[in-house]
């Protein structure tokens, strides 16, 4: 397996875990029981699962009054954005 691939499988394995923690802290909150830690949270979106934490705060309307994670979000996601237009741009990471 080449490393597009398992970069490419890493990604959408935290998109995932990160929409699902983001549903599965929604559903704890609502049900009145113990939360996930928001750190735990950011952790997942700054480490590649950022489109998934931000689909998921939208999507299941969680975490959307606080500034931290409205602004934090689309930021740390935009920044993933411009790090892979760069890679891909310079020819460091090519897909094929």
């Amino acid at each position: 397996m080449d490393v597009i691939k398992i970069i490419l499988i890493y990604l959408a394995v935290l998109n995932v875990l990160g929409l699902l923690l983001m549903g599965l802290d929604k559903w704890k909150a609502s049900s009145h029981r113990w939360r996930i830690p928001e750190i735990h949270l950011f952790i997942v979106c700054i480490i590649g699962g950022s489109l998934g934490c931000f689909t998921g705060m939208y999507l299941f309307r969680h975490k959307t009054k606080k500034w931290y994670f409205r602004y934090g979000f689309p930021l740390i996601l935009g920044i993933h954005l411009v790090l892979a237009a760069y890679m891909i741009g310079s020819g460091r990471f090519v897909i094929m």
